[in-house]
């Protein structure tokens, strides 16, 4: 570093702000610098700096699925993120829902020393006597406030209560429900939103029909609900299951919204582009990607400005959009 600031003219505090990402230099300085550097073939010294400093500057995250549209939005946040605030990312992919695996992934991150991890999908921790490590902070990425750590997710019962909302308001007698697997937390709280909302509204509650979130899964349970005429409006868990509602109602003579109305959940890429394009929740995960982030970092950075025992939920709420494959009943 001293041979760097002799080189550009300048002092050894100039070339590590410069290094450091500190916006108190000129572009005319910062350009200096960075040509010493490349002249002289610099590299900071990780090792050296995070025993300046106490940090490392690399964020772990831990995650089962990176195939998942929904994980990647997360993921996508906390990296463009990162990156801005300058900081590097490692990803640890979870095998299975063991404990070992568990335990594997997250040792793997601290042995290649990062200042706080950020679990997405909070069955990462549905594991026995799970014990996250206590030597860095750690934030989840969840719907639901099940741990110690502080959590930012999507509200998923506000969701889905503003789907049954949306069909009763049209005049629907009551909302037919193809749900998420039996062991999925989002698909549980969808559903348990769902027949609250039709309880307390004095309406019937039909058995709900459960997928396990692919086109087919829809599909199948569609085919069994629309044997029945009075079948009016389904909620799909969903958008992929309700491409599959889509497709068995097609077949079945049911004309999308005149005789049935449907609804998706997650507002993924293709929704608007369905026929007719799909009424649907939209989840900005980008949004609890950035606030798992922003609330690790204050922590990494301002330990002592956050009360690092007590567990906080913050939710994203999520927006209903109305398209065109919903509309009131046929009198």
């Amino acid at each position: 570093m001293a041979d760097v600031a002799k080189l550009a003219g300048v002092s050894g505090q100039t070339v590590s702000r410069v290094v450091n990402g500190n916006d108190r230099v000129t572009t005319e300085t910062r350009l200096k610098v960075e040509t010493a550097m490349r002249q002289l073939g610099y590299r900071a010294n990780i090792a050296a700096r995070a025993l300046a400093t106490g940090r490392f500057g690399t964020i772990g995250v831990v995650m089962f699925n990176l195939s998942a549209v929904l994980n990647v939005r997360i993921v996508e946040a906390v990296v463009t993120g990162a990156q801005a605030r300058g900081y590097s990312v490692s990803v640890a992919m979870v095998n299975g829902p063991t404990e070992k695996d568990v335990r594997a992934a997250v040792r793997g991150l601290t042995d290649r020393a990062v200042d706080g991890v950020i679990v997405i999908e909070g069955r990462v921790l549905d594991t026995p006597h799970l014990q996250l490590p206590e030597e860095v902070p750690v934030v989840i990425a969840d719907s639901r406030a099940a741990h110690r750590h502080p959590t930012f997710g999507m509200d998923e019962a506000a969701g889905a209560r503003a789907v049954v909302e949306h069909l009763l308001g049209l005049g629907h007698a009551t909302v037919h429900h193809v749900a998420g697997p039996t062991g999925s937390n989002p698909a549980q709280r969808r559903r348990a939103a769902w027949q609250r909302l039709l309880k307390r509204e004095g309406r019937a509650v039909p058995p709900a029909a459960v997928g396990d979130w692919s086109p087919q899964s829809g599909y199948d349970a569609a085919r069994r609900l629309l044997a029945d005429d009075d079948v009016t409006a389904v909620f799909a868990a969903n958008d992929q299951m309700a491409v599959g509602v889509l497709r068995a109602a097609a077949e079945r003579g049911r004309r999308v919204p005149d005789d049935l109305s449907v609804v998706g959940f997650d507002d993924l890429d293709f929704t608007p582009f369905l026929a007719p394009p799909l009424t649907t929740v939209r989840q900005d995960l980008a949004a609890v990607g950035r606030r798992c982030l922003d609330h690790l970092i204050a922590r990494i950075e301002a330990p002592a400005g956050i009360e690092a025992t007590q567990a906080a939920s913050r939710f994203v709420r999520p927006e209903l959009v109305i398209r065109a494959s919903t509309a009131p009943p046929r009198r």
